[in-house]
């Protein structure tokens, strides 16, 4: 990038963020770049853009009648690095995501595939976690979206894309394996595979809000463990819709007699600063199935 945009960038985001730090968090610099940047402005417009002071930054008047034109140069800017991007048809790129099992197991390899089709040369690189990771992960910028359930971390924006329903997994001989909906309150009385890793899950809060304490055997963030054990009768679970499609195993599913669900959603730190790979990538979430 132009080392004179980048002053313009650093100079008008840290008028509309009020702080270098701020700044500084967005254009992944450090603080003392940003402030050298604006320096630099300053020496060679021979003004004084901004006043520094304990509360944070505030435009001169000088500042004020310059910042229009560094906010248009900065947009034009963005405008022609659109056009580039465009003009090179995606040519390359890379989109990192954060998943769960589910999502990369029965979402991606369509969603990726119908992406492809289109833009070949895109590169992808899948980081598998839990949902706490991934916010994590998309808040760090290690990742450029993820998807995790609603709701999330108020820092992330959102767009939400299926309700998944959790079902009762049980071993075909169970006593309860002909009845059309299955009693919340009998969840209880088989020895219980939990599907939890470090954060609590939404599994342990459907007991929570029955006021039930199910006999957990087994604790694993591995779905398909837990319906082999089940297969195995060695207990009953409960699992996300969405990781009982196309399964080889031997079990019976049930839906609860209370509603119980997750809402999936695809997060990413700001739709508008998200490379044009990545925003592409967005109207292709559609091809899920």
């Amino acid at each position: 990038m132009d080392m004179n945009i980048q002053k313009y960038m650093a100079f008008v985001q840290t008028v509309e963020y009020g702080s270098f730090t701020k700044a500084a968090e967005i254009l992944n610099y450090s603080q003392s770049g940003i402030s050298r940047m604006i320096n630099d402005l300053e020496k060679e417009w021979n003004v004084s853009l901004l006043e520094r002071s304990r509360l944070g930054v505030k435009l001169t008047s000088d500042g004020l009648k310059l910042l229009p034109f560094a906010k248009n140069v900065c947009n034009e800017y963005q405008k022609l690095q659109t056009q580039v991007d465009e003009l090179n048809g995606l040519q390359s790129g890379l989109i990192r995501i954060g998943t769960f099992s589910s999502v990369a197991t029965h979402w991606l390899p369509n969603i990726i595939k119908r992406f492809q089709g289109n833009y070949p040369n895109i590169e992808y690189e899948l980081l598998l976690g839990d949902y706490l990771e991934i916010e994590n992960w998309i808040l760090e910028g290690r990742v450029d979206c993820g998807f995790t359930r609603l709701p999330t971390h108020p820092g992330l924006e959102t767009i939400f894309l299926e309700q998944d329903k959790f079902l009762v997994v049980l071993p075909e001989n169970h006593p309860l394996a002909s009845c059309e909906i299955f009693p919340v309150k009998e969840l209880c009385n088989s020895p219980f595979m939990l599907l939890e890793k470090g954060v609590k899950s939404e599994i342990s809060e459907i007991f929570e809000r029955s006021n039930l304490s199910p006999r957990i055997r087994f604790t694993t963030w591995d779905d398909y463990a837990i319906m082999s054990m089940v297969e195995s009768g060695l207990g009953i679970s409960i699992l996300p819709q969405l990781i009982l499609k196309r399964i080889p195993y031997k079990i019976i599913l049930k839906e609860l007699d209370i509603p119980a669900y997750r809402n999936i959603a695809i997060a990413l730190r700001n739709k508008k600063t998200a490379s044009l790979a990545v925003k592409k990538f967005l109207d292709y979430l559609k091809y899920r199935y």
